[in-house]
């Protein structure tokens, strides 16, 4: 879990989730990073991991885009600062920085995007930008200086003809610089700029989804609501009850508010995975294809899907991956452990847990623990 220190998690949701950034230090005591820079510049070289390296600072404005997969040469040839690599889902490829978004399972699970880790060397930044998304930043190892600020976030305020959105107006209003274990948490719409300050930089960001109403909208049969389509869906207050997969009655109250969905449309909506996400979840069911269910092991969810519950009159239903599943003659109990858990137990005998690992095996979704 996160040691907030000074506040609660319950401080933290009411006081500080999209509302206003917060830093914490030794967020994660005596971190140490399961990924190193050359993981990530090996990562690099892969075609099917999303990669990026972005030069250049706000001295001189030259900013450089280029996307993966790199080959060595990219290396040698890039200057001795102002750089920053970035590789998108990481925990979808490794095991020990999946299990770290279990710290952060006081936000709703079917929240989270991906986890993103940057590397970079002194003076490496993305520049001042700011996002619609919340998102932690863990420091793994290193040192970096953050500049955070709430003036100028508008669309207009960034810089004509560049390949990337960097704020053409940035006045820092906090700075703070942050060492392996802290974590920098930024809600949607305030500006930030991390700059490395050492040439052994690594961040881990843990992103959360947002919904504009534009895509709210579309996830429905609502053809008569008049609202903002260039606004935002707002979470509720969220209550730590440790269910990270429920889906609670505020949450899709908020979106009523905005447009009419049903329970049922909010749920196959923010369990929808991404066209990346998809395409792992085919490949994974052609290399599954011979594969036979084994009742004496544990599986896992695979990291890329997504899942929640919604409960009415003690009724669960379960959500995978924007599909309700028919869970018929299997009891609460065992559908509320795989979601909040992400796994399930074969070995403990339970005939209801055995019952839903089949199902989902056949959907092709579960993988054997190791």
């Amino acid at each position: 879990m996160i040691v907030f220190n000074d506040i609660s998690e319950e401080q933290f949701l009411t006081e500080y989730w999209q509302k206003k950034p917060l830093l914490i230090k030794q967020a994660v005591p005596n971190f140490i990073s399961p990924i190193k820079p050359n993981d990530l510049a090996d990562m690099s070289l892969e075609d099917h991991i999303e990669t990026r390296i972005v030069s250049g600072s706000i001295v001189d404005q030259k900013w450089q885009l280029n996307f993966g997969p790199f080959g060595e040469s990219t290396y040698a040839n890039l200057p001795d600062n102002d750089w920053t690599l970035l590789v998108q889902g990481v925990d979808r490829f490794v095991d020990e920085v999946y299990e770290l978004i279990k710290k952060f399972d006081f936000i709703p699970r079917w929240k989270f995007d991906d986890v993103m880790i940057s590397y970079a060397v002194k003076g490496g930044s993305v520049g001042p930008h700011f996002d619609y998304y919340d998102v932690f930043l863990l420091q793994g190892t290193g040192k970096r200086r953050w500049n955070i600020s709430t003036k100028n976030c508008n669309d207009n305020n960034y810089i004509n003809n560049l390949p990337l959105k960097i704020m053409n107006t940035f006045e820092s209003e906090q700075v703070f610089d942050v060492e392996p274990g802290d974590i920098l948490y930024v809600p949607p719409k305030v500006a930030h700029h991390g700059v490395s300050l050492d040439n052994n930089c690594t961040t881990l960001s843990f992103g959360y989804r947002s919904y504009s109403n534009k895509e709210l909208i579309e996830s429905t049969d609502d053809i008569e609501s008049n609202i903002d389509l260039t606004g935002y869906y707002a979470d509720p207050i969220w209550r730590n009850e440790n269910t990270p997969a429920l889906i609670p009655i505020s949450a899709i109250n908020q979106a009523k508010k905005l447009v009419n969905i049903s329970k049922d449309e909010f749920a196959r909506f923010v369990t929808k995975p991404d066209i990346l996400d998809q395409q792992a979840i085919q490949n994974f069911e052609f290399q599954m294809f011979d594969e036979v269910f084994d009742d004496s092991t544990t599986y896992n969810l695979l990291p890329g899907c997504r899942t929640a519950y919604t409960l009415t009159n003690k009724k669960v239903t379960l959500y995978i991956n924007g599909e309700k599943v028919n869970t018929n003659n299997i009891d609460n109990e065992s559908i509320l452990s795989f979601c909040n858990a992400r796994n399930i137990d074969c070995k403990s005998n339970n005939k209801f847990s055995i019952s839903l690992a089949k199902k989902l095996f056949r959907m092709s979704i579960l993988d054997k623990a190791i």
